[in-house]
Formats: structure tokens, sequence, C-alpha cells
């Protein structure tokens, strides 16, 4: 009886309980495949958020190229004196020198 036991539970498992398996879990896979509703939903509202984001990304960029060019446009216009005085401010441990600080805040008080 034992010996038969162990082929008949083989011929079971094999031809009815993985072909069940198999199909459960294809069903199963075939409706997860479906967007649901609120899937839906959450993507247009995704979409809808990115495209503002973007509307925002371009905007900045937009302000920070003109203010680049503005900034450019002033060191234009600004005079090139000669001598020691035209040198760059020096920087040291990351400051700029207080001459240089004293410099910037009288063209500030001008502007």
């Amino acid at each position: 009886m034992g010996d038969a036991l162990i082929p008949l539970l083989a011929v079971i498992v094999l031809f009815i309980g993985l072909p069940w398996l198999i199909f459960h879990y294809v069903t199963r896979w075939k409706q997860a495949s479906s967007l649901t509703i609120e899937d839906e939903n959450l993507l247009d509202e995704l979409h809808e958020m990115a495209l503002r984001l973007e509307e925002r990304m371009q905007t900045i960029e937009r302000l920070v190229a003109a203010d680049q060019a503005e900034r450019q446009d002033e060191l234009a216009l600004r005079p090139v004196e000669s001598g020691p005085a035209a040198a760059p401010p020096a920087i040291t441990d990351g400051a700029v020198e207080r001459r240089d600080i004293r410099a910037l805040r009288a063209r500030e008080q001008r502007i």
C-alpha cells in the first residue's frame, strides 16, 4: 500500500495541482495587468504635476538667463582700470578682502 501511495500522489500533483497553480497565477496576472480607475487618476495627476514643474523650470531658466545677461551688461559697462587696483579681488580663506567689500558696498549705495 505504501508503494502505491507515492506514485498516486505524484500523478495527482502533476496532473491536478500543477495545472491549477499555473492557471491560478495566469488569471491573477491578467487581472493585475489592467489599470484601475484609481491608477489612471493617479497617473493623470502625476502628468499634470510634471507639466506644472516643467513650466516652473522654464520660468526659472528664463529668469536666470535674464539675470546673467544683466550682469554681463553691467560688467561690460564697467570702466577698465589699469595698475594694481585693476587686479581681481584676492580671496583669502573663502572671503574677499575688506577693501573689496567696502568698494562693493559703495557701489551698491550709488545704485
